[in-house]
């Protein structure tokens, strides 16, 4: 059931470069920190577009669990894959240190017209993608599935704990691609877990950006079943009580729906929701939920 679910939602992202292609990375730098390194990479996921993108690692040889890290939106679409490595508004400090020095290898790529792949609007890149019958996010989608592929043939990288993790866009990132891929053991979203329905009632469309939006989905699916397709796998999510992007009545009901799914696997320790009385934004009490969180999830 799940398998022909997860055909389904990927269905709806309209067409897209053969999921089959190889993929390959060019090092462009490689700078040596305080007790980590950062590679900078450009990666050929896509066949029609290269992917710049941010590795940190431990100093030390070996094989380590691993996040696929995706960056926000926010409108700032100069920023991209810098939020992995720069402080932001939103993060409580950036993860590219913290995850290396705590024996993570991590990935951030920048993702379709953010960072160096910026140059139009959000609006044209849509609409021209419209007309050939593709999909914004899915093209965003596609990519971070294929960045899965990039990890996989790292020598560093323990393939069997792989996890996924981001904040706003880059939080729905995560949710859809743990979904997606049973490849990813672990999924932490921080702020837009959404319940589509309840942002529908709460009049709350225009806080997404147009990216989020992908044609016929509420048709075939909410955002908790979307989210059930996780299950059994790890899955903790962080969210503000004030954040108008995640309606309340949202995050209760989706908080009940997994809450009822784990249970019935037998996995009812895999799934937390967090809440804090706060808005859009990371704070040091969900950095130490997360961080205690991976270790025990990968």
């Amino acid at each position: 059931m799940q398998t022909k679910s997860r055909e389904l939602l990927y269905s709806l992202l309209g067409k897209l470069p053969d999921r089959d292609r190889p993929v390959s990375c060019d090092l462009v730098s490689s700078v040596e920190k305080d007790g980590w390194i950062l590679d900078t990479l450009r990666l050929d996921l896509n066949g029609y577009e290269p992917v710049p993108a941010y590795l940190a690692r431990p100093q030390a040889p070996g094989r380590y669990p691993t996040i696929l890290y995706n960056h926000y939106h926010g409108g700032e679409y100069a920023t991209g894959k810098k939020e992995f490595v720069d402080k932001n508004t939103y993060l409580y400090t950036p993860y590219a240190e913290v995850l290396a020095k705590n024996g993570y290898v991590s990935l951030c790529i920048d993702h379709v017209n953010f960072g160096e792949r910026r140059g139009r609007s959000e609006s044209a890149v849509f609409k021209e993608l419209l007309w050939y019958g593709k999909v914004l996010w899915g093209l965003m989608v596609y990519d971070s599935l294929k960045a899965v592929d990039y990890l996989e043939t790292r020598a560093d990288v323990d393939t069997s704990r792989i996890g996924t993790l981001g904040l706003s866009m880059g939080s729905t990132m995560a949710w859809w691609l743990a979904a997606l891929d049973v490849r990813l053991k672990a999924c932490v979203d921080i702020c837009c877990l959404t319940d589509f329905e309840e942002l529908i009632v709460e009049k709350g469309l225009d806080g997404h950006g147009i990216f989020y939006f992908v044609p016929d989905l509420l048709n075939h699916f909410s955002t908790s079943d979307i989210s059930a397709l996780i299950c059994p796998r790890w899955h903790l999510s962080l969210n503000g009580d004030f954040d108008p992007l995640t309606p309340v009545k949202g995050l209760e009901k989706i908080d009940a729906n997994m809450k009822a799914v784990y249970g019935t696997a037998g996995v009812p320790e895999r799934w937390r929701m967090v809440r804090e009385r706060c808005g859009h934004m990371e704070t040091a009490t969900m950095r130490r939920e997360i961080m205690e969180f991976l270790k025990k999830a990968l």
